[in-house]
């Protein structure tokens, strides 16, 4: 379970908090660690100091551009957040996110990302919305800045505990086959697939957007869907898209011959 929890650092800064983070993780027996577009060198002299013996984390740390190829194969992307959003997503605590973890990840093709924000800012909006959930860390208001690899740590710890509860559970055996869940990148292509067709069918003005894209994603990430549920979804769209083209869709194509066989001219 622990290998396919990947942590997920956006526009860190500081070299010496990417070793601290993968100090971390090897701690509590995580070892995937994705870099999106850091504001560093990764491998440094303090990166590698701070690690402690966790070096091998920071050489095999994966460095990309964006947070979509950070998450593109995750069934579960749960962001980090220490703000209150104008757009309310769900929000979970360190315990509660545990506490899920062994069902997210029954299935053999699930994998799930812990994203965090940049030190100074944290993520945005729209990194944010990528997100299935937020998880917040129930600091002292009064001082609640975490440093980045202590927030690592609390995450990376309630995910051991969790793995160990697990561990030492029966395990049940499914009723069901285990249908995979869509993943991040089969989400991101349904989202642009959906903003197309509400466009076409103009019910969506990409002018005047107010909220309807953000709350659609929200109501659909809360939903969880299978791969097999966004390939019904898409088959929809497509269609739709067709009907708004003028091109009959599949069952007006078959129900017209039967039309013209009725001879009067109704349909």
């Amino acid at each position: 379970m622990l290998e396919r929890i990947r942590i997920v650092l956006i526009g860190t800064s500081h070299p010496g908090n990417i070793g601290a983070t993968a100090r971390a993780m090897h701690n509590m027996g995580l070892g995937d660690l994705t870099l999106v577009s850091p504001r560093c060198e990764p491998l440094t002299s303090e990166s590698i100091s701070r690690a402690s013996g966790a070096d091998h984390i920071v050489h095999g740390a994966r460095v990309v551009e964006t947070l979509e190829e950070a998450v593109a194969d995750c069934t579960l992307a749960v962001g980090a957040s220490a703000r209150s959003r104008t757009l309310p997503w769900p929000m979970i605590t360190p315990r509660a996110l545990g506490e899920r973890l062994p069902t997210e990840l029954a299935g053999p093709e699930s994998r799930v990302a812990l994203v965090f924000g940049r030190e100074d800012s944290g993520l945005s909006n729209a990194e944010l919305q990528r997100c299935h959930a937020h998880v917040h860390i129930p600091t002292n208001p009064d001082f609640s800045s975490l440093n980045l690899a202590a927030a690592v740590q609390v995450l990376a710890y309630e995910c051991r505990l969790a793995w160990l509860a697990a561990a030492g559970a029966e395990a049940e055996q499914d009723e069901e086959p285990h249908q995979p869940l869509a993943s991040h990148e089969e989400l991101e292509h349904y989202f642009a697939h959906l903003e197309r067709t509400l466009i076409a069918i103009g019910f969506h003005d990409p002018a005047l957007p107010r909220q309807l894209m953000a709350r659609l994603r929200r109501f659909t990430l809360r939903a969880r869907p299978e791969r097999m549920e966004l390939n019904i979804l898409r088959g929809m769209l497509t269609a739709t898209e067709k009907c708004a083209a003028g091109r009959p869709s599949a069952d007006q194509a078959v129900a017209a011959p039967r039309a013209d066989q009725d001879g009067d001219g109704k349909a």
